[in-house]
């Protein structure tokens, strides 16, 4: 039976589906851990025998040594894990990869018995797809359709890893093909072979299961697989490197450290094993190797490697500090640097994590808009140089957030995201430009106060009284609107619309007030105008409080939309809402 073109098409297809489906598998999973995960190897890695067992959980169930590494250079660049933390997670990830070469090996199970046949894929792969599709086409439940596409992503996974081993049948009597592999047994050759098979498809799970694939042909002895699996853990730190490139420094000291801990983990283990075999020959290196002989190999090593480096881990480090040499201002990066590091491109990957950095950026940002009404208040009636400056400050500040944290978002959300995730970053994406809006009426407010000064203009006792207590109205809406946006604090986001029309009132009777101070020339023309810019700020930073307000209410009631909430309160004597805004008239009254 000789190898021909048809028999390419049918590998070649095999390999696509193989591919597919371990993408699918490792997406689902990903989607389904909403960011869980990710959480857990930010905040329990103080330990470094724990960080290993991490790195190697958290990679098991994504399917991808890969992506838990990318995502561990992106935690270090942006400052939420310590480069000592990351290494035991880095050796953990070479671990746990290992998992996916057992779940592989099961293709290889031979035998008559029901047991062995249940759990071979052929088997119980189509019952899952079935399942699988059945939740995707028939469930409207996020959470339910991310399980089937972990299902279906299996079955695809494992009937392309059959097709491949099917199409690859035919090798085992080209001469060609068994010469090709009495080659790789030349450890240099084959540690290069595995080396750049994984660094072109950027998976280790991967090229070693096309290893698993081609041991269908029984012409791969183990001589030509073990340095093929050697270089294929060389491969795999391409994408580490890759995702380090524009990095900062330790962020590239965590993808150097990977590929370090590769290295001199395949240096020692080659050095000792060939000298071993060289002195006392290892009679199995001439066997045919199969898919269950692969994963062990495989799995020794990353165990091994591990238990040898992971007391050198230090060393390591220092090591990194002598490729990568520190700038003398690396550690000199200000607050708001760091927190704008937690935006990193490599997050992306993990769409729920990074969701989930980007609000703590978000909620920053409300911190210094609450900070700027604050100020701008007190400086309205009590002018002082500094806080107007400061004001500025931090109204150039908040507008970078606004650019930075908009610009994330609208690249996360090209991402496949969940629908609650989804909803999650509207009102994100929504909410920073509220509270822009907001920064900027505080800087009207500082403006109008620098302006009073340099005219020394100055209101009345009797306005200045009145515009005392408004501006306390204005400072406890912010507040409240602040806390609310930042907890989600669905009850106390129903309280925020009856205060904002309160304060619609007050500003109208402001006015009138002024009209009769001005009849009765207590007041002029001029004062009046000024008075007027500030109660109109003062009016839209209330109104942008009510549109953060209904952001939080139509993230958690879903049905709500912003003109269909306003448009269909009640607002009748005695309803909740009248009570509500006579409460805040009384407490606000002038």
């Amino acid at each position: 039976m000789n190898f021909d073109f048809f028999d390419l098409l049918k590998m070649i297809g095999g390999l696509a589906l193989f591919l597919y489906g371990m993408h699918m598998l490792s997406e689902g999973l990903e989607k389904i851990s909403g960011g869980k995960l990710e959480r857990i190897l930010e905040k329990m890695t103080d330990s470094r025998w724990k960080a290993v067992l991490l790195g190697a959980g958290v990679t098991a169930v994504i399917q991808s040594s890969s992506a838990t590494t990318v995502m561990v250079v992106g935690f270090v660049n942006s400052g939420i894990m310590k480069l000592s933390q990351a290494i035991g997670v880095i050796m953990g990830a070479n671990v746990g990869t290992t998992i996916t070469s057992w779940l592989l090996s099961l293709t290889g199970l031979e035998g008559d018995s029901f047991l062995l046949k249940l759990i071979k894929p052929t088997s119980f792969s189509p019952v899952l797809a079935i399942i699988g599709v059945v939740f995707i086409v028939f469930l409207k439940n996020a959470k339910k359709r991310d399980i089937g596409g972990i299902l279906v992503g299996f079955a695809i996974l494992m009937t392309g890893m059959n097709t491949m081993s099917d199409a690859m049948k035919p090798l085992s009597e080209n001469p060609t093909f068994t010469g090709l592999f009495t080659m790789f047994a030349n450890p240099v050759l084959g540690l290069i072979v595995g080396a750049l098979l994984t660094a072109v498809i950027q998976s280790s799970s991967a090229s070693v299961g096309i290893l698993q694939a081609l041991c269908a042909t029984g012409k791969v002895t183990y001589a030509s697989a073990v340095p093929i699996i050697l270089g294929q853990n060389i491969g795999t730190c391409v994408t580490a490197m890759m995702s380090g490139v524009g990095a900062g420094k330790n962020a590239k000291r965590a993808a150097t450290i990977h590929l370090m801990f590769n290295v001199i983990g395949v240096a020692v283990f080659m050095a000792v094993f060939y000298t071993i075999n060289f002195v006392m020959p290892f009679a199995f290196l001439g066997e045919s190797a199969n898919s269950a002989g692969i994963a062990l190999v495989h799995t020794c090593f990353n165990i091994l490697a591990t238990l040898v480096l992971l007391p050198f881990a230090n060393q390591l480090e220092r090591l990194s500090f002598i490729l990568i040499k520190p700038d003398d201002d690396e550690n000199a990066r200000k607050e708001e640097d760091e927190i704008f590091a937690r935006l990193d491109e490599r997050l992306l990957a993990t769409p729920s994590f990074a969701l989930e950095q980007t609000s703590a950026c978000v909620l920053k940002m409300a911190d210094l808009v609450e900070e700027a009404v604050n100020e701008a208040m007190t400086v309205i009636l009590d002018y002082d140089k500094q806080t107007v400056k400061r004001i500025e400050q931090r109204e150039k500040l908040i507008d970078r957030y606004d650019d930075e944290v908009s610009g994330y978002l609208v690249k996360l959300s090209a991402r496949n995201l969940t629908e609650s995730d989804t909803m999650k970053l509207n009102q994100m994406l929504h909410g920073i430009g509220d509270l822009e809006r907001i920064a900027d009426h505080a800087m009207n407010l500082g403006e109008l106060a620098r302006s009073m000064n340099k005219k020394e203009q100055h209101f009345s006792n009797k306005a200045a009284e009145e515009l005392r207590t408004f501006s306390r109205a204005v400072t406890d809406i912010v507040q409240m609107s602040v806390q609310m946006f930042q907890e989600g604090d669905l009850a106390c986001a129903k309280l925020i619309e009856p205060f904002e029309e309160a304060i619609d009132r007050l500003q109208k009777d402001m006015k009138k007030r002024h009209t009769k101070r001005l009849k009765k020339g207590k007041c002029t023309a001029e004062m009046g105008f000024v008075l007027s810019d500030i109660t109109n700020n003062y009016e839209r930073i209330a109104d942008h409080c009510s549109n953060l307000a209904i952001g939080v209410m139509q993230l958690y009631e879903n049905d709500t939309y912003a003109h269909e909430y306003v448009d269909s309160l009640t607002k009748d004597e005695g309803s909740e809402f009248d009570v509500l805004y006579q409460q805040y008239l009384a407490k606000y009254r002038i």
